[in-house]
């Protein structure tokens, strides 16, 4: 049997189970989420089915827009982006002309700002009590947001380069274990199978962590955009959600998002989550031996100085709730 065969013949083995009474019957009814009064149990045994529970208009608009104003004043440059990292659309620029680079500018050069929890008005996102509340019930009391952003998929530029390919967070996370991680993803503006919604493999969290790599698609791919081998023929959930809907889903669910075939931006604010109590591990000579190179690399580039992969994650995480433990 082939590689590809295996995995989803793990995958479907992992669904169809998912889909049967006995898994809630086993002494340890719940494994992803915490007793909590916060979830119903009807919340609960979604999540513990499918890998991700989507909480309607949780976040309010107000709020959602100074954030995108604020996105767009870093992108101006009239607000400093003081830790934040800013990432280039790099399949953008390679369609355009050496001429016409110097044109793009602004929100248009950028499709996402990361570690945005060193910002103090994006701060206020990641320390919501709407959010938090959620977050405890994967997490419980003492939560660190190990990585953050905020997300910005520009206008397609005509082959398809703002979509993001099937992926497994966990893959760029030295954090374990899993169980304990969680991600709140929230709509800035409505999303839409037309400006790139998300898609996700409902019950692929109970698999296992696989290899990821770049996809060989035409037009580039933008940086650490790795993907998982094998799934894009497999059975998926589009989630379209309005503004203020957020989803939270498990950090081993495979999910991706399509193009944005539209003229306007489709913006999202993100983190993830980790119990204060869980670890570091060494990813080296692991599948995510290759991301772990990649991001030293670019580190070593930027700062001029070589970073261990988990000392990057430690001085990323930010306490968000309770105390430090480990991470």
């Amino acid at each position: 049997m082939s590689t590809v065969a295996e995995r989803l013949k793990v995958l479907q083995g992992h669904l169809k189970h998912g889909q049967q009474a006995s898994y809630f019957d086993s002494p340890k009814r719940f494994r992803f989420t915490l007793d909590n009064p916060r979830l119903t149990e009807e919340q609960r045994i979604f999540y513990e089915h499918n890998g991700y529970i989507v909480f309607k208009n949780l976040v309010p608009h107000h709020l959602l827009d100074g954030w995108s104003q604020h996105f767009r004043d870093i992108c101006d440059g009239k607000v400093g982006r003081g830790q934040m990292m800013m990432m280039k659309d790099i399949s953008l620029l390679k369609s355009l002309k050496a001429k016409d680079a110097d044109s793009v500018k602004g929100e248009r050069l950028y499709n996402k700002i990361q570690d945005v929890m060193w910002d103090e008005e994006f701060f206020k996102y990641i320390a919501l009590p709407e959010i938090v509340d959620i977050v405890k019930c994967f997490t419980g009391p003492n939560i660190m947001a190990i990585h953050t952003m905020v997300i910005n998929k520009p206008p397609d530029t005509g082959s398809d380069t703002s979509r993001h390919p099937l992926h497994q967070d966990l893959h760029y996370f030295p954090i374990r274990p899993a169980d304990h991680i969680v991600c709140s993803w929230t709509a800035m503006e409505q999303v839409t199978r037309e400006n790139g919604c998300l898609v996700v493999l409902p019950g692929s969290h109970r698999g296992s962590l696989y290899p990821h790599e770049y996809p060989q698609w035409e037009g580039g791919v933008n940086f650490a955009y790795h993907g998982v081998v094998g799934f894009d023929g497999h059975g998926r959930v589009h989630l379209t959600m309005d503004k203020g809907d957020t989803v939270f889903f498990h950090p081993i669910l495979i999910h991706g998002s399509g193009a944005n075939r539209t003229e306007g931006f489709r913006k999202a604010i993100s983190c993830h989550y980790a119990a204060s109590e869980c670890n570091y591990i060494d990813v080296k000579g692991t599948t995510q031996d290759n991301i772990a190179t990649e991001v030293e690399a670019y580190a070593m580039k930027k700062n001029k100085t070589s970073v261990d992969y988990k000392e990057i994650f430690h001085i990323r995480a930010r306490l968000v709730n309770g105390k430090e433990v480990n991470i």
